[in-house]
């Protein structure tokens, strides 16, 4: 969970900091801050978000009221309902991302739902055509041009496996 976390993290642009007694190798091979030692509730000072993904339930419970007391941004890994923050299951490919979220502490039925999502996003060349079909749609006439998105709303919903 703690990969996975960091990987988003990352992705998203923000320096990550990792403090754990053991850190998996493949953790420490991204580009993070890696403290091979015990939390202290001191390595909340600066944070704007912590992320509780230890696999001890009472010290993430702890991690995650220390920073909530603090006023700092938590997600709990393993109950998401004692954080302050969610991370959304996300499928992606091309470009489109599509995120998921239950709302609830089911993240089996979000991770359900990207698999699907991420089965149905189109690739990058379906993509280039329906780009280049909406902008050629785009330069016709206000008749000509209705049918024409019409066609390739209905050609893009049966490719999802929507209703046409």
């Amino acid at each position: 969970m703690a990969l996975r976390r960091a990987a988003t993290l990352l992705a998203a642009g923000l320096d990550v900091r990792v403090v754990a007694p053991a850190i998996l190798p493949e953790l420490a091979a991204l580009p993070v801050r890696a403290e091979r030692r015990p939390y202290a509730p001191a390595d909340l000072s600066g944070a704007r978000l912590v992320v509780a993904a230890t696999d001890d339930a009472a010290l993430n419970d702890a991690v995650a009221e220390q920073a909530r007391a603090a006023g700092v941004l938590v997600n709990h890994a393993g109950e998401a309902g004692r954080g302050t923050l969610r991370f959304p299951a996300v499928a992606e490919r091309a470009g489109v991302q599509v995120a998921v979220s239950t709302g609830r502490e089911l993240p089996m039925l979000a991770r359900a739902l990207r698999e699907s999502v991420q089965a149905r996003l189109p690739d990058e060349a379906e993509l280039r055509d329906w780009t280049a079909r909406r902008e050629a749609a785009l330069t016709l006439a206000v008749t000509e041009r209705a049918a024409a998105l019409r066609a390739l709303d209905a050609d893009i919903r049966r490719a999802v496996g929507g209703a046409a």
